[in-house]
Parts: C-alpha cells; structure tokens; sequence
C-alpha cells in the first residue's frame, strides 16, 4: 500500500488527536488524513504525523487520502468534501 502525500492539514485547524480535543466535550472534531481503511475502522494521520485507528461507520466510502473530522475516535465527516487536491495543497 502506497501511502498519501503528508498534508497540510493546519489550515484545518490547529487541534491534534493528543491535544485540543474533547475533555467531554470541548467539542472540537480534529482534521486527520486517511492512510489505510481497514473495513468499518481507518488509519489516520493528523497535522503533527500522530496516527489513530478510528471508526468510519458515519463516513460512507471512506478512502485513503481523504481528509476526514474525527471527534472522541470517530469520523463525523469529510473536510471540504473529501479527497484532497493539488490546488487546495499549494
């Protein structure tokens, strides 16, 4: 498996999967990429290269590469929906 290119994910945001994250519940979904689906879970990435397995249930189809919001270790939804481009990168 090849894996995507790394992102730059801070113009999502600057929260990360070990910091700025819910504390029940401050609410905030962090922006990961995709590296690996593995059925109903994911492998993902976020902004400082910290990689979770998380639940894709709520997300249909979800793809490596694509740039997801994940709160409390659960996909809620795609960022700009879904796969990233070479323009938003530059």
């Amino acid at each position: 498996m090849t894996e995507p290119s790394r992102l730059n994910l801070a113009q999502f945001g600057s929260a990360t999967l070990s910091e700025d994250g819910c504390a029940t519940c401050g609410d905030v979904a962090v922006p990961v990429q995709v590296v690996e689906v593995r059925g109903c879970e994911a492998v993902v990435e976020d902004r400082l290269g910290q990689r979770v397995v998380v639940a894709v249930d709520f997300v249909p189809d979800v793809r490596a590469g694509e740039i997801l919001l994940v709160h409390m270790g659960v996909a809620i939804g795609r960022a700009l929906g879904g796969v990233w481009s070479d323009e938003i990168r530059r």
